[in-house]
C-alpha cells in the first residue's frame, strides 16, 4: 500500500497562498481521481480542489479555517480502497485515467502524454448568495413560503424587472431630475405616454401563472430573484430559496444593534481580511497611490440605445439572450478606445531594470466587468472582445455575470484586463469616481438610466437619460485624450448606429 501526499498547488499564476475553507472528504473516505477534497480561497477566488489520486483519505492535514503556502501537504491518499482487494488483484483499467496535477504516481510514459504539474484547475466554487436590494413591498405575515408554493392560481400581470438582473443600470422613473443640455441627433417621440414607455423598454420576465401568483402573494419582484429555470425562467424552488433568504436578512436585521448593556469588546464584530477582500484592498490602495487619478463626467441622451436595446430583445437572433443597454456600452467603449489607442494601455515602471519607464498600448481589448460578490469585488475580463460581434459579445456578459453571481470565477479569468466598466447604475446610482484597476489605466462607471427632463430643438421633453463617469491615469491619459475617450463613448449611447460605420 502506497501513501501519496497532495501538496498544495498554485491554482492561478504566482499566488503564494491559500485558505482552506471547508474539506468535502474525512478520513476512510474513498476518493476517485477528479473527485473534490476541498474548497480553497485565494486571493483571487474561491474554487474547489479535485484529487489527483483515487484511493483512501487516511488524514487530512490542515485544518479548515488555516491559510497555508503553495507546496504545503494538505491531505494524504492511500492507494488502497478500503474493503475493496489489493491493487494487485484488480485488473487496470484499459485506459488509465488522468490525474489534473502531474502524472500518475505509476505512469513513466511519454510526459507529452500526462497533465503537467500545476495544471488546469477542474471545478469550481459553491454558488454564492447573489447580492440584491430588498424589495419595496414587505410580505404578508399571512403567506408562508410552503403554503404559498402549493398553491396554483391563475395567470396575473408580469412583474417587470427593476434590478441588476440582467446586469443592466435599472429603469427608474423620473425623481429629482435636472436639466441638461447636449448634443443629440434625431426625431422625438412627443407623445405623453411615460408609462407606457417604461413598460415597453423593459423585458418580460419568464415565470409561469403559479409562480406569479406567488411572488404576488410573497410580495416579491420576479426580477429580483436569480432564475434558475429552463432558458431563464423563475421556478417555485428559486422563490422559496430566494424568501428564506429574504427572512434570513430581516431575522438578522432585527437583531444587529443588539443589547446596550453587552461589553464593549462583545459588541465589535471583527471580520479577518484575507483572500480575495484582502487582495482586492492592496491592490486597490496601490493604485489610488501609485496613478495619478484624474475623472470626468458627461450626461448623456441614451434614448436610441434604450430604443435599440428594445429591438434586439424582440429580435430571433437575440432570442433567449439577455440583452442590456450596458452591451451597447461595452460596444461603445472598444469602439473608442480604437480611436483613442492609449486609453487601453498599461504604465511600466523600471524597464529592463533601470529607472526608465514606458507605456504599453494594448492592440487588443481585455474588457474588465467589475462584479461585487459577497467575497468581495471581482473584475473578471472578456478576452479579445474586439473580435467578438454583438450577438457574441452579449453572450459572453451573460456568462461572466452568471459565473461571478455563482462564485464559479476562475484566477486566469481576471488576469490579464486592460480596460474596465463598472456598472454602479445596477445599483440606481447615478455616477462616481472610480479607481483603476492595477495594470491598467482607464476605468469607465455607467449610472442609472432614468427618464430626465431633457432639452431638445428648444422644448423640454422626457428623455432617457445617464451619467458616464471615467477615471484615467493622468500620466498616460490627458484632459484632452480622456475628455475625447468620453465623448466617443457617449456618442455612441446616443446613437448606436455609429457602429455600423
Amino acid at each position: 500500500m502506497a501513501l501519496n501526499k497532495f501538496n498544495l498547488p498554485d491554482v492561478g499564476e504566482g499566488l503564494t497562498e491559500a485558505e482552506i475553507v471547508t474539506w468535502k472528504v474525512k478520513p476512510g473516505d474513498m476518493v476517485a481521481v477528479n473527485d473534490v477534497l476541498c474548497e480553497i480561497e485565494t486571493a483571487k477566488s474561491l474554487v474547489e480542489l479535485p484529487s489527483p489520486f483515487a484511493g483512501t483519505v487516511t488524514e487530512l492535514l490542515v485544518p479548515e479555517g488555516v491559510t497555508i503556502d503553495v507546496g504545503t501537504a494538505i491531505i494524504s491518499v492511500s492507494d488502497a480502497i478500503s474493503g475493496d482487494p489489493s491493487p494487485a488483484d484488480v485488473p487496470a483499467p484499459a485506459t488509465p485515467v488522468q490525474p489534473l496535477y502531474g502524472k500518475l504516481p505509476a505512469d513513466d510514459g511519454d510526459a507529452s502524454g500526462g497533465a503537467p504539474a500545476g495544471g488546469p484547475l477542474v471545478g469550481s466554487g459553491p454558488k454564492a448568495d447573489a447580492v440584491r436590494r430588498r424589495p419595496r413591498k414587505s410580505a404578508p405575515a399571512a403567506v408562508s413560503p410552503a403554503d404559498a408554493v402549493s398553491r396554483n392560481a391563475p395567470e396575473v400581470e408580469p412583474v417587470q424587472p427593476h434590478t441588476a438582473a440582467e446586469v443592466s443600470p435599472p429603469v427608474a422613473a423620473p425623481a429629482g431630475a435636472r436639466m441638461s443640455a447636449g448634443s443629440i441627433t434625431g426625431a422625438v417621440d412627443n407623445r405623453p405616454t411615460l408609462g407606457g414607455t417604461i413598460t415597453g423598454l423593459v423585458n418580460r420576465v419568464l415565470a409561469k401563472p403559479p409562480v406569479r401568483k406567488i411572488a404576488r402573494d410573497l410580495g416579491i419582484d420576479l426580477a429580483d430573484v436569480v432564475a434558475t429555470g429552463y432558458r431563464g425562467e423563475v421556478t417555485r424552488e428559486d422563490l422559496v430559496s430566494y424568501q428564506a433568504q429574504r427572512d434570513a436578512e430581516l431575522d438578522k436585521a432585527d437583531g444587529f444593534w443588539g443589547k446596550a448593556g453587552k461589553p464593549q469588546d462583545q459588541r465589535i464584530e471583527r471580520i479577518p481580511v484575507k483572500g480575495v477582500r484582502k487582495a482586492t484592498a492592496k491592490a486597490m490602495v496601490e493604485s489610488a497611490f501609485s496613478a495619478p487619478h484624474v475623472s470626468i463626467f458627461v450626461d448623456v441622451d441614451a434614448s436610441r440605445t434604450m430604443e435599440f436595446v428594445k429591438r434586439l430583445k424582440a429580435s430571433r437572433d437575440f432570442e433567449g439572450i439577455k440583452v442590456s443597454p450596458l452591451l451597447i456600452l461595452a460596444k461603445a467603449v472598444i469602439w473608442a478606445a480604437a480611436r483613442n489607442p492609449s486609453v487601453n494601455a498599461t504604465w511600466v515602471d523600471n524597464v529592463d531594470g533601470t529607472d526608465a519607464a514606458e507605456i504599453q498600448v494594448k492592440h487588443y481589448m481585455n474588457l474588465g466587468i467589475a462584479a461585487a460578490t459577497p467575497r468581495g469585488l471581482m473584475v473578471p475580463n472578456i478576452k479579445d472582445a474586439q473580435d467578438l460581434s454583438l450577438k457574441e459579445l452579449a453572450l459572453a456578459l451573460n456568462n461572466l455575470a452568471t459565473t461571478a453571481r455563482a462564485g464559479k470565477t476562475q484566477p486566469a479569468e481576471m488576469q490579464g484586463g486592460t480596460l474596465t466598466i463598472t456598472n454602479i447604475g445596477a445599483l440606481g446610482i447615478d455616477t462616481g469616481t472610480p479607481i483603476i484597476n492595477p495594470g491598467e489605466v482607464a476605468i469607465v462607471a455607467f449610472g442609472t438610466i432614468k427618464q430626465k427632463p431633457w432639452v431638445l430643438d428648444g422644448e423640454v421633453i422626457p428623455r432617457w437619460i445617464t451619467t458616464l463617469g471615467g477615471s484615467f491615469d493622468h500620466r498616460v491619459v490627458d484632459g484632452d485624450l480622456s475628455a475625447r475617450f468620453m465623448a466617443d463613448v457617449a456618442a455612441i449611447l446616443e446613437e448606436p448606429a455609429l457602429l455600423l460605420d
